[in-house]
């Protein structure tokens, strides 16, 4: 049995996201992560309280690594490599952002790392707090949708639907197949996307 003093959050994380990201989300269990750390399930239990609990000390644990940002970019570059930073920690652990189903990350490292150092940036560039908040939700659920996307998307599953389909009933889909199933890489989708929500808030800011 592991030393109790080592059972650490830090541990039950890892050992988590070890399983999750070599098995995928199926894996995960409480007997799992036990036989990881040779300590017992109900022990792991009594730690983390329910599943819901695991999957948010895992999230609080990658959020420990999203980089400070310099204020001294400027809000525009500061909120794309801010945003940019948390589609790469979400699209680097598929299972985890499925199972949690969208539901926000709230622990202390997510809040102090990300959301409160986003919000002061919004407000510091003279945004109004309904200005603030709406921003940075916008990109947020913009940015939370493109990782569940670049998760679960499956461009040769897409090419051989849309193939499948009859041009006379789908001629759009049809003459742009190559186009539509995945020309263009996920990740510069997001990135195109992010800027283009990035310049509108800029461009309500200065009413142009």
């Amino acid at each position: 049995m592991v030393d109790v003093e080592l059972l650490t959050p830090e541990a039950i994380a890892t050992a988590a996201l070890d399983i999750l990201d070599a098995e995928g989300a199926d894996a995960l269990s409480f007997r799992r992560v036990a036989a990881a750390l040779a300590t017992s399930h109900t022990t792991i239990h009594r730690h983390v309280g329910s599943l819901d609990g695991l999957l948010d000390l895992c999230a609080d644990q990658l959020a420990a690594d999203l980089p400070q940002i310099e204020p001294a970019l400027g809000w525009a570059t500061a909120t794309e490599l801010r945003f940019i930073a948390l589609y790469e920690v979400w699209i680097a652990h598929p299972a985890l952002l499925t199972l949690l189903r969208g539901r926000p990350w709230t622990g202390p490292n997510m809040l102090s790392r990300f959301v409160e150092p986003a919000l002061r940036s919004n407000l510091e560039t003279g945004m109004t707090p309904t200005q603030m908040i709406q921003t940075f939700r916008q990109m947020y659920l913009f940015t939370l949708g493109a990782s569940l996307t670049h998760a679960t998307y499956d461009s040769r599953q897409a090419r051989t639907i849309i193939a499948a389909l009859d041009p006379n009933d789908f001629p759009v889909l049809s003459a742009h197949l190559q186009l539509i199933a995945g020309s263009i890489a996920e990740h510069d989708v997001f990135r195109i996307g992010l800027r283009n929500l990035i310049a509108a808030a800029e461009n309500r800011l200065t009413g142009s």
